[in-house]
């Protein structure tokens, strides 16, 4: 399976170093800045044209600002690449479609990388709420704050217009965590520091979600922590327990659930239910990412994150967005 990178900045270099760790072979990239750089570290070549890169490969990883993605993925999916993309999907509902639609036409594979859903405190929680453990959903509360982006050259993560912003950009990861755990969304509202004063230094925003079972959630990102400081946890409350993480403690999750009498009468001395045992992080979440990746694509399983769970994903951003400019609930 021969792979092209698109775009040398901190994605780019992650996912080459992902890919390497699969049976993949990384033969070139594309990139405006940090190319040959990038493709030396692999024994890549270094394309000078994205038209030129596609007839050389079988996959595209695209790297590269948000806006770019559309266009980037239409041609890949016309040239019968598969097609890994970067999250978000796009910027607009008709453009995400537009690039679904393209790869179903062409018959190749897109993949968009959710990364969150492969962070292993996150999958374990999501399998201990499917199989019931915490009964009906109440509650989740998910955090990820983080740092204003701060580049040298073209920081576009600061263009709307280019990233989508904060919510868009950053927030995605936990609007799909949400849906994954608790379904389909009826109604959004939102406020944040940028909506009322825009020329605030960074931003911090609280979206609410209201889901079809009558459970919410609490959504709190933030591009505002000082540099290098990225936190990250949930709460996920339901009718027979809690289940809780914070990337500031060592374990893996903590689990705070109800026994039925059965339980409690087997396991006297126990006062909480099962969890799960604790274990170093052998594995970066973004290369078993790409290992799922490869492994779909040689074998033709389903991924894990479907096309279509990015472009709700982008429709519950983009609606959080909408609440934030008007100062109203969205209704779905």
């Amino acid at each position: 399976m021969r792979v092209g990178i698109v775009g040398a900045g901190t994605m780019g270099v992650m996912h080459a170093a992902a890919w390497a760790q699969t049976g993949a072979k990384l033969v070139g990239v594309y990139s405006l800045r940090g190319g040959p750089e990038l493709a030396h570290r692999y024994g890549a070549r270094v394309f000078e044209r994205y038209d030129e890169l596609l007839q050389a490969v079988d996959v595209v990883d695209l790297c590269v600002p948000t806006d770019l993605h559309p266009a980037m993925t239409v041609l890949a999916a016309e040239a019968g690449k598969h097609v890994v993309c970067e999250k978000p999907l796009a910027l607009t509902i008709a453009d995400g479609e537009a690039m679904i639609a393209a790869c179903e036409r062409a018959g190749v594979r897109l993949f968009i990388a959710m990364v969150v859903r492969f962070f292993p405190q996150y999958r374990a929680a999501q399998q201990l709420v499917a199989a019931g453990q915490l009964g009906a959903l109440g509650v989740l509360r998910l955090k990820r704050a983080a740092y204003q982006p701060h580049k040298e050259v073209d920081n576009w993560f600061l263009d709307e217009a280019r990233s989508g912003g904060m919510v868009v950009d950053l927030m995605i990861h936990d609007f799909d965590y949400a849906r994954w755990l608790a379904g389909p969304v009826t109604r959004v509202y939102a406020q944040s520091a940028r909506a009322h004063r825009p020329s605030s230094s960074g931003d911090y925003a609280l979206v609410t979600l209201r889901f079809a079972s009558g459970a919410m959630a609490i959504v709190e990102g933030g591009w505002a922590n000082p540099p290098g400081v990225f936190r990250t946890g949930f709460d996920l409350a339901g009718s027979e327990g809690l289940i809780e993480w914070s990337s500031d403690d060592t374990a893996t999750i903590r689990t705070f659930l109800q026994q039925s009498s059965a339980q409690a009468a087997a396991c006297p001395e126990r006062s909480e239910g099962v969890g799960l045992p604790l274990a170093p992080l052998l594995e970066d979440p973004y290369t078993t990412q790409i290992k799922h990746v490869y492994r779909a694509i040689a074998t033709g399983e389903p991924f894990a994150v479907t096309p279509q769970d990015s472009l709700e994903a982008l429709r519950l951003a983009l609606v959080a967005r909408e609440s934030l400019q008007t100062g109203r609930v969205v209704k779905l």
